[in-house]
């Protein structure tokens, strides 16, 4: 049966259909959505989780491996950072069950901190990785994954792009094939990798290693596409997409689809049958340097960016020399939609406060981030999941005499628990002075909205032990906690200035829920009265509903986009905001 999927939901259709028994993630785009799809199969024939972090993900995946049953972890590209550390030692210690890792990197950075290249991670940690380059490899490469792995005794990556995981395409769905749980056998030299044991196993990855490379010249991931021309292509994933869109069968093509380790005779074969030969791969020339490494004439990064996503028009113009068409310009500019906070959302309070206070912030990963932006302009730092907590802690440690701002940190409910809390440790044990605000939002907000050990709910939305944020800050010796409304902005503005000004650590959750939330439902909308003295206070919120008419300079709530939160009624200080009720909404 063929049907239409996302890459995403391909590659949760091919581990279903591979027999997968066990699946453990963190959301972070654009992985999110292969576990949310795995959630959909039912629970009788796959175990699904969302884990706290990734390395607790990969850990329990290479403990189900372990017990014979098939596991799968997927993430984005930094949450295999967080993950490498697992990784790394399973390379030695190979699987029980069929151990497959997705990865999904972000070019362009539409929804991440950098540009990382994860083909990188199979080449250090010797893994093998595969790289679909439509949704119909994400099910067949997935399904591959798991059989590579039980057939080499190896961990295997699956790696996408955010092109790939959101990009739809026709797909041909099959069965489950049921695949029993193997028989647990205790092998202490395979799975205790203590010094001794873990010498006899780089053996065994070395061995492994050119097995597969024998696998890459000759393999179904491995093809090409002699056109008889005399320009060569060598490419993967995406990039391979935009390469036949932009040349056609003007050209002939090596598409790789085992991306590491890559293949010897192959390439050298493919080269020897061009007068020109081109690498296209979008981030780091990964598969150029292989070649060039085997003294192949190839022409890479010298022609295309290191930065960035590719397109078929800059391809078509590098490798035939047709300039792009030009561009459409409109005859009056676009208006900018830069990102920001959701009308409504419970961290625009908390922000407001700060920046009213003027306080340094030590930011974090999420959607609070955006409190970076104008006119909210309340972040500092941001670097990673959890350095909210940590950075400050560096921060407060070595701060010169001019440094005479008081510091914070901010980070979400899910981000805490995913790497923070073991930063507030660590103030706590190194005795540190700062104010932690932990902004409780009851959801994890980025990603999607998806349940966290903090909001009771398992990823199939049953019940279960919740997680007392209050309760864990105080067990690790935070002695002053206090949870507080973002939205009561002047009692939380008290708090904020009394936490802030203790000589000891203290911990702020401010607790209100994600308004995007169905349990949430706030009434009316607000509007603008005539006792409005344009002092322009609601417009420091930066609420995308509320917006000033330059002409003029009065304010105005559109009522399309107010969602009735009431945050502007407390701010304004003349009373000037109010409630219209939803009769006059709909009218």
């Amino acid at each position: 049966m063929k049907k239409l999927l996302l890459g995403n939901a391909a590659v949760a259709q091919g581990a279903y259909e591979a027999g997968v028994h066990f699946v453990s993630s963190y959301p972070g785009t654009p992985s999110t959505e292969i576990t949310e799809c795995m959630a959909t199969y039912p629970e009788d024939e796959v175990f699904v989780e969302w884990a706290p972090n990734e390395k607790v993900a990969a850990e329990a995946v290479v403990g189900a491996s372990i017990a014979g049953g098939r596991a799968m972890s997927c993430c984005k590209h930094v949450g295999l950072n967080v993950m490498a550390d697992a990784l790394f030692t399973m390379s030695y210690t190979g699987v029980g069950g069929g151990a497959v890792f997705c990865v999904a990197d972000d070019p362009g950075m539409h929804s991440s901190q950098n540009e990382q290249d994860s083909r990188h991670y199979a080449k250090a940690a010797k893994i093998p990785m595969l790289e679909p380059s439509d949704s119909n490899e994400c099910l067949t490469y997935t399904k591959a994954a798991f059989d590579l792995s039980e057939a080499y005794d190896t961990p295997v990556f699956l790696r996408l792009t955010t092109r790939i995981a959101h990009s739809q395409s026709v797909v041909e769905v099959g069965q489950r094939e049921e695949h029993a749980v193997k028989e647990y056998k205790r092998n202490i030299p395979k799975y205790v990798m203590m010094p001794a044991m873990a010498i006899g196993r780089h053996v065994v990855v070395e061995q492994r290693t050119e097995k597969l490379i024998d696998l890459a010249n000759d393999c179904p991931y491995n093809t090409v596409e002699d056109n008889g021309a005399d320009i060569g292509i060598i490419t993967s994933g995406i990039a391979y997409q935009y390469a036949k869109e932009a040349l056609g069968d003007q050209v002939n093509y090596c598409k790789l689809g085992l991306v590491w380790p890559l293949p010897t005779t192959l390439l050298s074969d493919f080269c020897k049958k061009c007068k020109t030969v081109y690498v296209i791969e979008e981030l780091d020339p990964f598969i150029e340097e292989h070649c060039r490494a085997m003294g192949l004439a190839v022409i890479g990064k010298e022609k295309f960016s290191l930065l960035g996503e590719y397109t078929p028009s800059r391809i078509r113009s590098v490798v035939l020399g047709k300039e792009p068409p030009a561009s459409i310009v409109p005859k009056e500019a676009l208006p900018s939609r830069p990102p920001v906070l959701c009308p409504g959302c419970p961290h625009r309070g908390t922000f407001y406060v700060l920046q009213k206070l003027g306080l340094t912030v030590s930011g974090d990963i999420g959607c609070y981030t955006l409190g970076a932006v104008a006119p909210l302009s309340s972040l500092d730092t941001c670097i990673c999941m959890g350095a909210a907590v940590s950075a400050a802690h560096g921060m407060s440690k070595v701060k010169s005499p001019e440094f005479n701002q008081t510091l914070v940190s901010v980070i979400g409910d899910s981000t805490f628990l995913h790497s923070g809390v073991t930063g507030l440790m660590d103030m706590v044990y190194n005795q540190s002075a700062n104010t932690v605000i932990i902004l409780d939002n009851s959801i994890t907000g980025m990603t999607g909205h998806q349940q966290n050990p903090a909001t009771g709910k398992t990823i199939r939305g049953k019940a279960t032990r919740q997680v007392d944020l209050i309760e864990l800050c105080r067990a690790i010796g935070v002695e002053h906690v206090t949870v507080a409304d973002p939205f009561d902005v002047k009692n939380f503005e008290r708090i904020v200035k009394t936490e802030v000004a203790r000589d000891a650590l203290s911990v702020i959750i401010a607790q209100r829920p994600c308004a995007l939330l169905k349990s949430v439902k706030y009434e009316g909308h607000c509007r603008i009265t005539d006792k409005c003295r344009r002092c322009k206070m609601c417009m420091k919120l930066g609420c995308p509903a509320i917006s000033i008419d330059k002409q003029s300079g009065s304010v105005h709530i559109d009522a399309t986009q107010c969602n009735g939160c009431g945050l502007c009624i407390g701010v304004c200080p003349f009373g000037a905001i109010e409630k219209a009720d939803e009769e006059e909404h709909d009218k």
